[in-house]
Order: C-alpha cells, then sequence, then structure tokens
C-alpha cells in the first residue's frame, strides 16, 4: 500500500512523524506488540522513502532585486 502525504513543513514534519510512531511503537510494546511492530515498520517506509528523495538544491547565485 503506498501513501502520498503533503506536508507544509516537508521533510522535517516527516522526521518528526517518524519519531513520534517510533515513541508510540516503544510505549506500546509490551501491551500490543504486533501494533508496534506494525508502527516501526511504517517509521522504516517513511524513513526509507526520506533517504530516497533527492538532496536539496541549493541556488548558490545570488538574486538583484
Amino acid at each position: 500500500m503506498a501513501a502520498h502525504l503533503l506536508l507544509p513543513g516537508g521533510t522535517r514534519d516527516a522526521s518528526d512523524i517518524v519519531e513520534a510512531l517510533l515513541v508510540a511503537a516503544s510505549a506500546r510494546e509490551s501491551t500490543a506488540p504486533a501494533l508496534a511492530a506494525r508502527w516501526r515498520q511504517i517509521a522504516d517506509d517513511i524513513g526509507d522513502a526520506l533517504d530516497a528523495l533527492p538532496p536539496p538544491r541549493h541556488n548558490t547565485q545570488e538574486t538583484e532585486t
């Protein structure tokens, strides 16, 4: 299954989501291990997708105003 996320904060927001999923998974490990494993898998999938993105481009030329 695939998901398309539009995040106003860009990759920073995605990183926050990954961190939140991992924290939640740790909190539920003893009471819901299957759910915790699923949340970790989602975090890993998002992390892999972030790693696959091309590096950001920086404009090194200054613009005249």
